[in-house]
């Protein structure tokens, strides 16, 4: 009598035997993950009332429970807000981890911008862009996703300041991106309308997260400018679930934008053969 165990034995020597390799089990599917991502532009902390308050910016942070943050106009350590690092002071009222790239030394300290995030980080790299006016970078940094494990880039932007300035600046970032094709979110203030050169630049090869009718984010206290924005690529991995403008008059010149993202496993390439 042949038993079950001996008997499946028996097909899988007999498949070898004739060049057959039993078929393997399919891959589980790799999780996709669900992210919230803040684009602020906090004009150092100071509000449209003039004052210097980073406890409502960091408990408007905190009010929407945000994966990745990316701050504009952020100080460090200069003497018009008081010493203060700003990003670690915002890091630690909310409870993320908080990075800094400086664009430029100012007032005994250093100007430039953040990103908080509630991911572990892989990676931060100051990119430096094409100087205008001031100098300009954009803050790269890579965080590992917590269900498929994988990485994401995430890049605090914030361009300035004439069309010109602002396509090199554009151009030049995604020069020193293609170097690395990882999934990417750029989040900031663009300085930059829809239908813009650099708009419409970035639009041919990212997918510019469209919003509703609470679109404008500048200024503040009465907007009309629409020049903060969320974008990503490549397209299939990504869909975005809500978006919408905070509104928020008084704490910065600018309004946030918040975006719920979800990230889908990339599609493996071709096998060598």
């Amino acid at each position: 009598m042949i038993t079950r165990t001996h008997g499946l034995t028996a097909l899988l020597g007999a498949a070898v035997a004739a060049g057959c390799a039993p078929e393997s089990p399919p891959a589980a599917a790799s999780p996709a993950d669900t992210i919230r991502v803040l684009a602020y532009n906090i004009h150092h902390g100071e509000g449209m009332d003039s004052v210097v308050d980073l406890v409502r910016i960091a408990d408007l942070i905190a009010s929407v429970d945000p994966d990745l943050v990316a701050l504009q106009e952020v100080d460090s350590v200069a003497r018009r807000t008081g010493g203060v690092d700003q990003a670690a002071e915002l890091a630690r009222r909310t409870g993320l981890d908080g990075r800094f790239g400086s664009f430029m030394p100012y007032q005994g300290g250093s100007y430039g911008m953040a990103v908080l995030s509630r991911l572990p980080v892989v990676e931060a790299r100051n990119l430096r862009l094409p100087d205008g006016e001031e100098p300009r970078t954009a803050l790269s940094v890579t965080v590992r996703l917590p269900n498929s494990g994988a990485r994401l880039r995430f890049v605090g932007i914030h361009f300035y300041r004439t069309d010109a300035e602002r396509m090199a600046q554009a151009r030049s970032l995604e020069d020193q991106l293609d170097a690395d094709p990882l999934p990417t979110v750029l989040a900031g203030d663009f300085n930059s309308r829809p239908g813009s050169e650099v708009m419409d630049h970035l639009a041919a090869g990212w997918t510019v997260v469209e919003k509703g009718p609470d679109a404008f984010t500048f200024p503040s206290w009465a907007p009309d400018h629409e020049i903060d924005f969320v974008v990503m690529r490549p397209t299939p991995v990504f869909e975005v679930l809500a978006e919408r403008v905070l509104d928020e008059p008084v704490a910065s010149d600018h309004r946030p934008v918040l975006v719920d993202l979800v990230i889908r496993p990339q599609a493996p390439g071709p096998r060598p053969r």
